[in-house]
This record gives structure tokens, C-alpha cells and sequence, in this order.
């Protein structure tokens, strides 16, 4: 080794050092007329989004909306719309061609018990007659599912119902596209038509339905 050499080498090591702590403090004492910024920032976009936030003004558009409506006949990544509109004609096709596809087995119809109690049980009541806590406070309760109104509905109607709100927006149910997915509508579907047969001598299905209380007086 050359002993000559190793002077030399620290000159060299110490000048890229001093070199590199003023390029530090050149950089770091940079400002702007932004009093949050820290001066030169080297390639900001690494950790600066340049994105416009939601709801922000864009002069990129003639409206100055940043938020843009979808792309009209697209639909989102894992929707599914409904294939008949909110009109007389819709309802009636969903009527005649919208069928469940679950079985109307016990586990399918607890399944739906469990999310009618969260949704429905407090206008609907527990047998949905209409009798909830809610329904007490409405201009008109809404009738029962056994009853004249409503014990003929098909499952394609009741689906109308959930997706839109109560018979073409005709009464105070709103829809419930936005709380249950498909295959938990189809679920609530499933119990409702238990209800629908609530107190009928000749039905099998009714077993998962709890029975009213007994309000007689006990000798």
C-alpha cells in the first residue's frame, strides 16, 4: 500500500462532506411566501398528491366540478342494478319474471328474520301486522302482511319495495337499496312471505314466526 495515497484520500473525503452539508443548509433554509412549506422540496409529487380533493373547484371543467358523474350505461365494480324501473310496466314485470333465488328453507328464512328485526320489526312489528313501536307515531300504520293489501304481493313486488320504497312511492316506506345487498333482500324476502301467511290454519312455514303474546288475565 502507498502510504502517500491515504492523505489524499481523507482531502477528498472531507471536501464531499463539507460539500454535502452545504447543500443541507442551502436547501433547508429555502422558503416561500407558504408559511407551511419547508422550503425546496425535491420531486413533491412522491408524497404531494397534485389530485383535486372532492369537492373541490376545477378549472379543468366549464362546470368547475371536480366530483364527475359516471359515465353514462356504466354501473360500479360488484353492482347489480335493477333490471325493472320504478314504473307501472317495471313493477308489473318484476311481478310476473322477478323470482327469488334462495330456498325458502329454515336457515334462509332465520336469516331473514335476523335482518327484518334490524330493518323492519319497528314499523312492521314482530308478526308484522303493523303494530311496531314506530308505527304508533305515523299518520297511517302500515298494514299487515297477512292482510287484504299485502298478503298477495309476489316476491318480485316486495323486491320493487326494497329497491324503490313502498308501491311506487304511494306510502311512507323508503327504499332500502343503500342498507341490504342483494342477497340480504332476497333473505328478508324469504321471512316476509312467512309473515304473509301468519295465522293461516293450513300453513307450514309460520313456525318461525314468534307468537303474539297472550294479554288474557290469569286466574
Amino acid at each position: 500500500m502507498n502510504v502517500n495515497m491515504i492523505p489524499g484520500k481523507k482531502l477528498i473525503t472531507a471536501a464531499l462532506l463539507g460539500a454535502g452539508v452545504c447543500f443541507s443548509l442551502v436547501f433547508s433554509s429555502c422558503s416561500t411566501n407558504n408559511p407551511d412549506s419547508s422550503g425546496v422540496e425535491y420531486m413533491p409529487d412522491m408524497y404531494r398528491s397534485p389530485s383535486y380533493e372532492d369537492n373541490s373547484p376545477n378549472g379543468l371543467f366549464a362546470d368547475s366540478l371536480t366530483d364527475r358523474p359516471p359515465v353514462k350505461g356504466t354501473v360500479p365494480v360488484g353492482f347489480t342494478p335493477d333490471p325493472f324501473p320504478n314504473t307501472i310496466e317495471g313493477w308489473k314485470n318484476a311481478a310476473d319474471f322477478l323470482k327469488d333465488p334462495l330456498p325458502a328453507s329454515h336457515e334462509v328464512q332465520e336469516q331473514g328474520k335476523a335482518i327484518f328485526n334490524i330493518y323492519c320489526i319497528h314499523c312492521h312489528g314482530q308478526n308484522g301486522m303493523g303494530d311496531g313501536p314506530v308505527a304508533a307515531k305515523l299518520p297511517g300504520p302500515p298494514p299487515a302482511y297477512s292482510g287484504p293489501q299485502l298478503k298477495g304481493l309476489t316476491e318480485g313486488e316486495i323486491y320493487q319495495v326494497l329497491e324503490y320504497g313502498g308501491a311506487q312511492g304511494s306510502n311512507f316506506m323508503g327504499s332500502h337499496a343503500s342498507q341490504l345487498t342483494i342477497t340480504e333482500r332476497w333473505k328478508l324476502i324469504r321471512y316476509v312471505q312467512v309473515l304473509q301467511k301468519f295465522g293461516q290454519k293450513d300453513s307450514t312455514s309460520v313456525s318461525t314466526v314468534a307468537p303474539a303474546k297472550d294479554t288474557t288475565k290469569k286466574g
